[in-house]
């Protein structure tokens, strides 16, 4: 039995999320059915990040198993050719035992990995999102689906200065969505850039794991803060204060792009450099 991860993109706009239902209108859904088109039975994939209704991913992993001989090029090629033209699988790598580099040591002893104990999920270090926000007077048709949008002028510095106040281990329940099912609020975030180039800003969000609704929650409450209605100084407080109902709205799904998972390199998997849009 092999292991394959695939590396997957798609515009969210037309889905309910990644996670398969009854509807059958997610990625997850369409995923499969393209599987089990090219390899003629059925394949169940299990991804690193559940993405919700009209979020975007530059680089969801999935894995799944199969007895199948294929070559990598044709999975890619051979799972394409019957997704809609929002989906697209982007690599494909079949996970391989590692043993030790020493034969006289590996003489006896079980290796130091082997393929099944890859896992989308539970084996990533760390998850990056991009937030794209279309901050202009007037809405962009063009970015439709694509971004967020605020037509209140946003300060960056007001933003950033918010930010160090959420780097490392927190509870961050007052940024969590009431049914979110993690087992514990407590993530350590890694990194928060805000970056403006002309009327769009992107915020990326590099983390342990995210909660549900937490990137579109803290992009919320720094939108005000951006616009003035809170000073930075107020983002620490709603952290400590762990209680959802204080901070701002839930941010539109829009502008959320499930940018990169992190894996250790013995994994050997592709990693691409995802933006958002193709000019930044």
């Amino acid at each position: 039995m092999k292991r394959i991860a695939l590396g997957v993109q798609y515009d969210g706009t037309a889905w309910q999320g990644y996670q398969t239902q009854p509807c059958g209108n997610t990625v997850q859904d369409q995923l499969e059915k393209a599987m089990q088109r090219f390899a003629t039975v059925p394949l169940a994939t299990t991804c690193a990040g559940r993405t919700d209704a009209g979020v975007h991913a530059l680089g969801q992993v999935v894995h799944f198993d199969t007895e199948l001989n294929r070559e990598m090029h044709a999975w890619v090629r051979g799972i394409n050719a019957f997704l809609p033209e929002s989906i697209g699988v982007r690599w494909a790598k079949e996970l391989h035992e590692v043993v030790p580099y020493d034969p006289a040591a590996a003489e006896g002893n079980p290796p130091l990995h082997t393929a099944q104990d890859f896992h989308a999920r539970f084996s990533a270090r760390s998850r990056t999102y991009h937030y794209l926000l279309h901050n202009h007077q007037v809405r962009s048709p063009l970015l439709a689906g694509r971004a967020g949008f605020t037509h209140r002028p946003l300060d960056v510095e007001r933003m950033r200065a918010a930010v160090p106040a959420l780097i490392g281990e927190h509870d961050f329940t007052t940024f969590r969505a009431a049914h979110c099912q993690a087992k514990t609020p407590v993530k350590q975030m890694h990194e928060i850039r805000i970056e403006r180039h002309g009327d769009l800003i992107v915020f990326t969000l590099r983390a342990s794991a995210f909660l549900h609704h937490m990137v579109r929650n803290l992009v919320g409450s720094l939108v005000y803060i951006g616009a003035g209605r809170e000073e930075p100084e107020w983002l620490g407080r709603l952290l400590a204060m762990k209680d959802r109902s204080k901070a701002a709205p839930t941010f539109m799904p829009d502008g959320l792009y499930l940018a990169d998972i992190e894996y250790d390199d013995k994994w050997g998997l592709p990693q691409e450099s995802a933006r958002p849009l193709p000019w930044f």
